[in-house]
């Protein structure tokens, strides 16, 4: 089953940033937050009807939820907005590889002190260099793409 997670997951990265190299071209037509409500909006269409078909919990049972999980619903929000935005302006990796970052950044301290009661894991040197790594490519792939944006504006003057 953890292979069939890891599958999952990788075919969701996939999906992840087609949806995000879409939605930053669809942006510059239609607005960042009209983007981002259209995704939602038919987000919310397509789960109603597998909520209504295969469905096996408590809609309700959002309502009895503490108020502060509820913030997981505006997170989620925030991200796809932000990433809108980002798209047309760096481009679908270094928006991608910048998400990641901060996954990772909020990830560890969630874990170091197991906020939200998840798992302690304490930070150790493999984990701050696996970050260290992340933060340094993440840097030379937007540095790179600033270069060749600058290196088309010129050819094209």
């Amino acid at each position: 089953m953890g292979l069939f997670m890891i599958l999952f997951t990788l075919i969701g990265g996939i999906t992840l940033s087609a949806q995000s190299s879409i939605n930053g071209t669809f942006s510059r037509k239609a607005g960042t937050i009209e983007t981002t409500f259209l995704t939602f909006l038919t987000g919310t269409m397509f789960l109603t009807i597998f909520i209504l078909f295969f469905g096996r919990g408590n809609v309700l049972a959002l309502l009895e939820a503490p108020k502060w999980q509820l913030s997981a619903a505006f997170l989620g929000t925030m991200y796809l907005l932000l990433t809108v935005m980002a798209v047309p302006r760096i481009g679908v990796i270094a928006t991608n590889i910048a998400g990641i970052a901060g996954q990772l950044v909020i990830g560890v301290i969630i874990d170091h002190f197991g906020w939200f009661n998840s798992l302690v894991i304490e930070l150790d040197i493999k984990r701050a260099f696996a970050l260290l790594f992340v933060i340094i490519s993440l840097y030379f792939i937007y540095k790179g793409n600033k270069r060749l944006s600058e290196e088309t504006q010129a050819q094209n003057i």
